[in-house]
């Protein structure tokens, strides 16, 4: 007869883990898709706590602070840590392992000072321009620390990935959001005033524990030399410089409307905006993971496997990243309002709509984001600077339009206008670039639908035993 037995389970459970555990991309998309949650799940906890503690203003330069240093962080890396996965990855000589790192290092470092130099010099001028009082100016001064240990995090970070190793970036990543959590939790448990520029010291702290627990993580890929060589910094110039490029307008475009709402709105008004692009960050987890996951993969295929693998990884991994954020994305267009509460408080009900059209766009990034991950791994990076450029500038006009005679939601529509006339033009491109075919995508789409319900049956049908 059918009955249910633990013991059989738990085997079944165990085999399945272990098998798939030593799969190169269940191991480490596990790692990264567990650090991507870590960091929007604390991040979004942090802010349901910060936005109910601060005044609709402060809790705009919040937001701004984070726009500012997010996108001078992640283009900073986007120079860096692909060109140093890929060439370390792609290195079987230790020196020149040690030579790449080293020069990455210095590059990092050379950055991060000029964009110090710009924030004391400059800080009180941006912070005037987005109407933010003399407030964010000082957060991103008492932030500078937290610039200088990242210069470190990355590096550490980009060390790990160019190894195919996921566990120590996702444990200095989760640390850093513990750390910052438990501030802000000492915070709203003894009832002490948040202050805007010690919760950026606070930032600066927290990155600094992370940057040792991933240096923990990362000693067996040491090899305590800096020998950097100008033939190396040239090649991570040479071969980043158009991804730094198409790094700084990608983050610019994808949060202009946070900045124009600012410069011609109000700080309090981009507290709504950011109250949206919070629960918009959540759809946006698996597809960021799965680039870092597949970009070692795809850089690899490219080299020995040709164009056929590449379109093959693409395809399959838009599919699978469609299955998750579609309903997702349905599901809070339905319930603005309530998810809105959720997360905001009924303060910002104001802030449905918003998140409404975000979730449009929000359906459609995970093809061009794997799009522009894909043509920055197979070196045509140029490609993808154009096109980031020229979507930039269309959403410049758009929303200062949209802005100028619609008010409050402009910025909203003008990023949902732009992101499908991108669409369009990124799958336009795609299908000149390696052939892509909506039709295969929409059946590895039905494909992974069907392998989730197998694997669910399998999992919940009793076990056949003889008693």
């Amino acid at each position: 007869m059918y009955v249910w037995t633990a013991p059989a389970q738990t085997n079944l459970v165990n085999r399945v883990l272990k098998k798939y555990f030593s799969s190169y991309w269940i191991r480490s998309a596990f790692y990264t898709i567990l650090q991507r949650f870590s960091i929007t799940l604390f991040g979004l906890v942090n802010f349901m706590v910060l936005i109910r503690s601060l005044t609709k203003e402060q809790m705009g330069i919040w937001a701004l602070f984070l726009v500012v240093t997010t996108i001078f962080e992640t283009t900073k890396s986007g120079l860096l840590k692909n060109a140093h996965v890929r060439y370390v990855s792609g290195s079987p000589d230790s020196r020149d392992k040690s030579a790449i790192a080293s020069s990455s290092l210095l590059i990092n470092g050379a950055i991060t000072a000029v964009f110090i130099l710009f924030l004391l010099f400059f800080a009180d001028w941006m912070s005037a321009q987005l109407h933010s009082g003399k407030e964010l100016a000082d957060m991103l001064r008492w932030f500078i620390p937290g610039l200088i240990g990242m210069v470190f995090f990355s590096h550490l970070e980009a060390i790990q990935q160019s190894h195919l190793d996921f566990k120590g970036v996702f444990a200095g990543y989760f640390i850093r959001q513990i750390a910052f959590f438990t501030f802000i939790l000492v915070h709203a448990i003894l009832k002490i005033p948040f202050s805007l520029p010690r919760l950026a010291l606070y930032q600066s702290i927290c990155i600094g524990i992370g940057t040792l627990v991933i240096l923990y993580y990362s000693r067996p890929y040491l090899h305590y030399r800096f020998d950097p060589t100008k033939a190396w910094t040239r090649s991570i110039f040479g071969y980043g410089g158009y991804i730094f490029s198409s790094g700084i307008v990608a983050n610019m475009f994808s949060n202009l409307d946070q900045l124009m709402t600012a410069k011609f709105l109000t700080a309090a008004d981009v507290s709504y905006y950011s109250a949206a692009f919070r629960v918009n960050q959540l759809i946006d987890i698996p597809s960021y993971a799965a680039a870092e996951v597949i970009f070692p993969k795809v850089s690899k295929a490219s080299a020995e496997e040709g164009d056929k693998k590449v379109l093959y990884l693409f395809e399959r991994m838009v599919a699978i990243l469609l299955c998750f954020t579609i309903p997702t994305g349905l599901f809070i267009i339905i319930f603005p309002k309530f998810i809105i509460t959720i997360i905001a408080g009924s303060r910002y009900t104001s802030a449905a709509l918003i998140l409404q059209l975000y979730m449009l766009a929000g359906i459609l990034r995970p093809f061009q984001n794997q799009a522009a991950n894909l043509l920055n791994s197979i070196g045509k990076s140029a490609l993808c600077f154009y096109i980031n450029a020229a979507s930039l500038a269309v959403n410049l006009v758009v929303n200062f339009l949209c802005l100028k005679y619609i008010g409050f939601y402009g910025a909203a529509i003008g990023t949902v206008i732009t992101c499908f006339l991108g669409m369009t033009a990124w799958y336009l491109i795609m299908q000149r670039q390696i052939k892509t075919n909506l039709g295969r995508i929409i059946v590895y789409m039905i494909e992974s639908y069907q392998l989730i319900y197998k694997t669910i049956l399998s999992f919940l049908k009793p076990q056949n035993v003889n008693s």
